[in-house]
């Protein structure tokens, strides 16, 4: 960048090339629409409940009531936030086809951004500059954006360069060991902690992990135990400003079925290592697939990582302390390590690494050293020669964006677009559920597609909808009232805000029998007959509530408590809260005069 202008211009213009790089990025699904990739279903129907509940007045909903076909799920207890809340939030400025890639702009450029500011840490603003541009521009962040639509794990791009910089910082060198643990750092560092679980749980494993080990290595390289007690002060704040969302799902998770996670092959560590494959094991198709794609792109980005870090070496371009420059050639070796079967004590040995899932999700991690060594690299000092080489990476980076947007653009078929069922009538609105939010003794597979909103039968456990003889046992099975498996069908009413926490049902049964229910069963919902609290209630194979009622009329009531476990979760962010802020105007304090 050119030294005559002042820093804030520069800073701008950075700002700028960065955002129209995000910019060129997305171009694809700008011009073809937006890519279904494997999560997408998940993530629009989650956008446009969460976007449905703020109309009504609730700004934290427990409830996703389109899941299992508006039987609903308690998602939004088990998800993490960040990324349904900002899609929900876009859904106010863009029709819901464009919000997926608004949103995914929205998280490259900020990874972009975040590793600007990382760079800026040990470069100039022209090689950061160069840094941020590049930061998403690697197989493995469109891959997750494109072809995985993982925005939970693309939004790691964000805050793996924040949690770096701030612990890496070294602001007050010759202060005390408090005064230089906490020069300023450690409210940010919290944050970004607190932003990576807040996007994406296998994220915040990671990441959590990551910076246990960095911050020991620098501990050891500067010798000096404050980048320790920064991130253990982080850590115990940043995990504590999560329990808003952490604690009621860890402690609430007994009430639904165990993830899969942890018991499907497909998803156990052993089974992706770098370009395993499965001939012998049923159903790894697609799975042997897409790990020898992914182990693919994950060999050349770190490949590719540790040759800019070699050749940015030779050509004598890391500039300030060689620590930092250790640290961040180490992380490929690291995530390429971890791919290998060499690693597995590892996995077995560190608590909940293993919710992982697949050992290549640590390739988010590589995006970072890859792009800063390739920037110091590539730098040219000579203004002629810099600016032919930046036309060289233009072009470069427009080729390299087409070819992976090629490879790994998911064209939406008619029922994955956002606004398809949207368009359709209100009892045909929903999607099918997924299993790890299901009631333990439940199948989602069993739940039933244009159910009424309650069903009067004589039997608890009478099934509801049939499936045809040529669906397969992943296709719903379908009620119409032809069926007659319903005596009796009655109206939902909602009673409060929001509408799908708080339900009555009026009705007069013309015999004793049971009211099934088109919603879900969890033991947050307080059901009262005629003003009598239910809490012994049979259990359906489809997870559905069935109430005994008898011959008449009745009332019935659902309502969503809040538990002590939301409680407890709200309490612990407050007063973490308030310790960030405590702990930010000691830093304040702290920082050294010229800073």
């Amino acid at each position: 960048m050119n030294p005559r202008l002042s820093p804030a211009i520069r800073v701008l213009a950075a700002i700028v090339i960065i955002g129209l790089t995000a910019l060129l990025a997305i171009a694809p699904e700008i011009a073809s629409g937006n890519s279904c990739g494997h999560d997408s279903d998940f993530h629009f129907s989650s956008w446009q409940d969460a976007h449905a509940s703020w109309q009504q007045g609730d700004f934290y909903p427990h409830w996703t009531p389109s899941g299992n076909f508006n039987a609903g799920e308690p998602r939004f207890i088990f998800y993490p936030p960040f990324t349904w809340m900002l899609g929900a939030a876009l859904g106010f400025l863009f029709p819901w086809p464009q919000v997926s890639i608004a949103l995914t702009w929205v998280l490259l450029f900020g990874a972009g951004l975040a590793t600007y500011a990382l760079a800026r840490l040990m470069l100039p603003r022209g090689p950061a500059a160069i840094a941020g541009s590049i930061a998403f521009i690697t197989s493995y962040s469109l891959f997750d954006a494109y072809e995985r639509t993982a925005f939970g794990e693309l939004a790691g791009g964000i805050w793996i360069p924040l949690l770096l910089l701030f612990i890496l910082r070294d602001r007050n060198q010759n202060g005390s060991l408090l005064k230089r643990a906490f020069d300023g750092s450690t409210v940010w560092l919290a944050l970004a902690l607190a932003g990576a679980w807040f996007s994406d749980v296998p994220l915040g494993v990671m990441v959590s992990y990551m910076l246990a080990a960095v911050a020991a290595s620098v501990a050891i390289m500067r010798r000096t135990w404050a980048p320790v007690i920064r991130a253990s002060a982080a850590v115990l704040l940043g995990l504590g400003l999560t329990g808003i969302y952490l604690a009621p799902a860890v402690m609430q998770q007994k009430w639904v079925t165990e993830k899969e996670a942890m018991t499907d092959p497909g998803y156990q560590i052993e089974n992706s290592w770098l370009f395993t494959q499965h001939p012998s094991l049923p159903n790894f198709g697609f799975h042997d697939v897409e790990l020898m794609r992914v182990s693919a792109i994950g060999t050349a980005n770190i490949a590719f990582a540790l040759l800019c870090a070699l050749v940015a070496w030779k050509r004598n371009r890391l500039p300030g302390p060689r620590n930092v420059w250790v640290l961040l050639a180490l992380i490929p070796v690291a995530v390429l390590l971890l791919q290998l079967p060499v690693s597995l004590p590892v996995w077995n040995l560190l608590p909940k690494l293993r919710i992982l899932q697949f050992p290549w999700r640590w390739l988010l991690l590589v995006q970072v050293p890859l792009s800063i060594f390739f920037a110091c690299a590539i730098w040219i000092d000579r203004p002629l020669l810099r600016k032919i080489s930046f036309v060289g990476l233009g072009l470069a980076m427009v080729a390299v964006t087409l070819v992976e947007c090629q490879l790994f653009f998911q064209v939406c078929y008619p029922d994955d677009e956002p606004q398809s069922m949207q368009k359709l009538p209100a009892p045909q609105r929903g999607y099918q559920g997924y299993d790890e939010y299901a009631p333990p003794y439940a199948q989602d597979s069993l739940v039933a597609a244009f159910l009424p909103d309650s069903c009067l039968v004589s039997s608890p456990m009478t099934p509801l909808g049939v499936r045809q003889a040529d669906e397969t046992p992943d296709d719903p099975p379908i009620w119409d009232k032809s069926q007659k498996s319903c005596e009796a069908v009655y109206p939902m009413k909602y009673t409060g805000h929001p509408r799908a926490e708080h339900i009555q049902v009026d009705f007069d049964a013309p015999h004793a029998g049971y009211l099934v229910l088109r919603l879900r069963s969890y033991p947050a919902w307080h059901i009262a007959l005629n003003g009598k609290r239910l809490t012994q209630l049979p259990e359906r194979k489809d997870g559905l509530i069935a109430v005994p009622v008898s011959a008449g009329q009745g009332d019935l009531r659902i309502d969503w408590t809040i538990s002590d476990s939301d409680i407890a979760g709200r309490w612990l962010s407050a007063i973490s809260l308030v310790g960030l802020i405590a702990l930010f105007l000691a830093e304040r304090e702290s920082m050294p005069s010229h800073l």
